[in-house]
């Protein structure tokens, strides 16, 4: 019974039955008008044993009776309908893809030349391209200072899109660590058994501090077969970045030079098999998220079963039940003689 209430997947074999449920009250209103004038009369003198024989209980319970007889029919008219539950289940196969992204976080990403800012929109557009790739298992690497693993590579896309809302900048030491951010995201792809294995990396800075140099970290990238898309993010010339916070704790802003080592992302990205983007607004970051999407594209084939259950027999069962119910209360307690 409990499958009834789950409206979401019922659909109607008929539908065009219910259509009768929108002339049922009339049909139900003309049969008791007609019903009430061709009822015989009789003169009598007093109305005592009138009284007497139909008490307040019975008058109330008569006038439930065609509110009932309306229920009953039109539950009548939806079995009719034949309202099915339809449970869908897909499998796949094929060959899907691993995809590291890896985020530079550092303070340079609240920077206003993006609306409201480099990392809210990053965000946004990321989480636009984890949602149109279903079937790929995909992690997130951040970074600024330091790197560290927000999500491991998983399919389970919620969970996945729960860890990029919550990325905020100053949750690791400040700073543009992009050897790190690349190194985390090759040694998290290290266990994948995928033929094809991504990483996406984005940033606005130059790289500044890390354990790991940007070249060594290609290095890797190159010897495990991963290739590499980079992005840098940051209008050309000036934009409004954050140079510090105030007494309050309040970033404060200045209009500072934007500076992107091109030629290191470049030179990650083509060495790897990939290729490198300058995105100056929201718009054109989006294009290439949508270009990467295409260029890797995941061979699967999805095959779709439904089973279906039929739900008539409960609203009948209901309808009968009701009809049973007044005929026999009409028959036995409210039966009167005179």
């Amino acid at each position: 019974m409990d499958s009834i209430f789950n409206i979401t997947r019922i659909v109607f074999a008929q539908p065009f039955w219910l259509l009768l449920l929108l002339v049922s009250p009339f049909v139900c209103i003309y049969f008791l008008k007609n019903k009430n004038n061709t009822n015989a009369q009789l003169q009598i003198s007093s109305t005592a044993f009138v009284t007497k024989q139909n008490t307040p209980w019975q008058i109330k319970t008569m006038m439930w009776f065609p509110l009932l007889q309306m229920i009953a029919l039109a539950s009548l008219i939806i079995a009719m309908s034949r309202p099915q539950l339809k449970n869908a289940t897909e499998s796949n196969s094929g060959s899907g893809i691993d995809i590291m992204l890896s985020m530079d976080i550092s303070g340079s990403m609240l920077s206003q030349d993006f609306t409201p800012n480099r990392l809210d929109v990053a965000k946004n557009v990321v989480a636009d391209f984890i949602s149109a790739r279903p079937y790929d298992r995909i992690g997130l690497v951040i970074f600024s200072g330091e790197s560290f693993t927000q999500c491991p590579l998983t399919t389970d896309h919620n969970i996945l899109l729960r860890q990029v809302e919550s990325v905020r900048s100053g949750i690791l030491e400040d700073g543009t660590a992009i050897g790190m951010g690349l190194a985390t995201a090759v040694q998290r792809l290290k266990v994948s058994d995928a033929k094809s294995k991504i990483i996406i990396l984005l940033t606005d800075g130059v790289n500044n501090m890390g354990l790991i140099d940007p070249i060594t970290a290609l290095e890797i990238a190159k010897a495990m077969k991963v290739k590499v898309y980079t992005i840098g993010v940051g209008t050309m010339g000036t934009a409004r970045m954050p140079v510090g916070k105030n007494a309050f704790g309040e970033w404060v802003f200045s209009e500072e030079k934007v500076e992107i080592d091109e030629p290191l992302m470049t030179k990650i990205a083509q060495e790897t098999g990939g290729k490198y983007y300058r995105c100056i607004d929201k718009k054109a970051l989006q294009n290439v998220y949508a270009e990467i999407d295409k260029l890797e594209k995941s061979k699967i084939s999805i095959q779709t079963h439904q089973r279906i259950k039929e739900l008539y027999f409960p609203f009948v069962f209901f309808a009968l039940l009701v009809f049973v119910i007044l005929f026999l209360i009409k028959n036995t307690l409210l039966r009167t003689t005179i």
